[in-house]
Parts: structure tokens; C-alpha cells; sequence
């Protein structure tokens, strides 16, 4: 009875020690996607204009400010478009013959209500951000 306990640790324990040793490598695939760049052409003939506005309601920086930057910049007429989260503004430079400023507007409520666009101004040059 005590050689077969043995032999049962034994056998138990090469098991245990093969099969921690045969550990399998997660398999490693490499799948090609498709990716558009959608590029742009600006009408070297055009008139830009730049504006700023506040945009309130945004919550966080990532979300909501990049979101509404994304969407303004892939308007098109839009040369360039900022959103500064921390002053609850945003900067944008477009073509006055494509984009309106209730073109501007309707854009940034559209990603979502909770947003609202105040003080739209025309300006010469974009606001700099406060030294602190």
C-alpha cells in the first residue's frame, strides 16, 4: 500500500511537471485592413475666413472636444479645426463660399444635444490660450 501512495506522488508529479513545461504560445495573426485617407484638396483661389465660438456642455477632453474637432475638420470648406476643452473653445478656419457659421453650428450640436454653441465670432487671428 505505501509503494502505491509513492508511485500515485510520483506519477502525480511528472504530470504536473510535463504539463506546466507544455505551456501553448497564443497564436499570432496578422489580418491586413483597408484604410482610407481621405485627403483633402484646398481651393488655393478660396477666401478663408476663421472663427471662434464657446461650446458648452462638453464633459472631458478626449470624448467630447476631440469628437466635435473631428467632425468640424472633416467638413467640407474646413481648412483647420481646433477645440480647446480646457476654455470651451473652438477655432476654425474654413472656406466662407462652403461653411456658414450655421453650418458651424449645426455641426457641433449634431454629435449630440447636450452641446451649445455661444458668441460666434469672425476674427483675424485665433485667441491665445492663457499663460499660466
Amino acid at each position: 500500500m505505501k509503494n502505491l501512495k509513492n508511485i500515485l506522488v510520483i506519477v502525480i508529479l511528472t504530470i504536473t511537471a510535463f504539463n506546466c513545461k507544455n505551456e501553448t504560445q497564443p497564436e499570432i495573426k496578422t489580418v491586413e485592413t483597408a484604410t482610407e485617407v481621405k485627403k483633402v484638396e484646398l481651393d488655393p483661389n478660396a477666401t478663408y475666413a476663421k472663427a471662434e465660438f464657446k461650446i458648452e456642455g462638453m464633459t472631458c477632453a478626449m470624448g467630447c472636444a476631440k469628437t466635435i474637432e473631428k467632425k468640424m475638420a472633416k467638413m467640407e470648406g474646413v481648412k483647420s479645426a481646433t477645440v480647446d476643452f480646457e476654455r470651451e473653445l473652438a477655432m476654425v478656419e474654413y472656406d466662407e463660399a462652403k461653411v456658414t457659421h450655421e453650418s458651424l453650428k449645426n455641426t457641433v450640436t449634431g454629435v449630440s444635444d447636450t452641446y451649445s454653441v455661444k458668441n460666434m465670432n469672425t476674427v483675424e487671428h485665433f485667441s491665445k490660450a492663457e499663460k499660466q
